[in-house]
């Protein structure tokens, strides 16, 4: 393996686990919005029935001072009743008593809905204002646990950083400069290692003496995939576990049964 390349997986390793932590910090705003939507939404909801609680008073109120007005023009008609000379104006008073009742009796039944619907109301109010306590509760609780996660992984992104740029100190800067032209094209992942014959980055398979080449104990050259570009390194793989004794012995039993 080149000189400086072990170095360098480290501070690829690095700079990708800073990636995602980024990402994750990234979150933070979106999730405390999230929270303080649920807030918002109780308190909208609070708003909206405390002025539609608000606006079915008002016509009540209105319709209470109609049922007055009303009233009292039929007592003027009817006081009018006693001071009429004649038969037709004697009628059209009582067509206007008639009107006038029929007005009272309209008015007093929608005073009575909304008498009913106000008492919904009332109930409505009291359960917005518990679900918007709630909230408030459930949110500052929310963001207490935000923001402690959030601290963490700001120490822990720190603490990375802080080793990032003592990994990257001991990499030759003509290969650092490389890995920061190439990492970014490939995301984060300037170096890869060889799977088999083929380019852990992009799978295209490499050709036989560029295998042979990274294969080679001695090889200190910087071999790049033809294909991406990535710089490449070889791995010897792990060695097969010994078998266990039992598995040892049964394997030995059928080769001596089988001769």
């Amino acid at each position: 393996m080149h000189t400086g390349l072990k170095e360098l997986l480290h501070v690829q390793m690095l700079d990708l686990k800073l990636a995602e932590l980024a990402g994750q910090l990234a979150q933070f705003p979106r999730r405390i919005a999230e929270v303080d939507a649920q807030v918002e939404a109780a308190r909208a909801s609070l708003s909206s029935t405390r002025e539609a609680q608000s606006s079915s008073l008002k016509d009540r109120k209105k319709l209470e001072l109609d049922v007055e007005s009303w009233k009292d023009k039929v007592r003027k008609y009817k006081d009018q009743t006693a001071q009429v000379k004649t038969n037709e104006a004697y009628r059209a008073l009582l067509h206007e008593i008639e009107g006038g009742e029929a007005q009272i009796r309209k008015a007093e039944d929608a005073v009575l809905e909304h008498m009913v619907t106000g008492e919904e109301h009332d109930r409505q109010v009291k359960r917005g204002e518990k679900a918007l306590a709630e909230a408030e509760t459930s949110a500052k609780s929310s963001r207490a646990a935000i923001e402690a996660e959030r601290a963490t992984l700001a120490a822990r992104q720190s603490a990375l950083r802080a080793e990032r740029d003592s990994a990257a100190s001991a990499v030759p800067p003509a290969l650092l400069d490389r890995y920061r032209i190439y990492a970014p094209r490939h995301h984060g992942v300037a170096v890869a290692t060889l799977d088999g014959e083929a380019c852990s980055g992009c799978r295209v398979h490499l050709r036989p003496h560029v295998v042979q080449r990274l294969k080679r104990p001695e090889n200190d050259q910087i071999v790049e995939c033809e294909s991406c570009g990535r710089m490449l390194y070889y791995e010897e793989p792990p060695a097969a576990p010994a078998p266990s004794p039992e598995v040892a012995a049964a394997a030995h039993k059928q080769d001596s049964s089988g001769g």
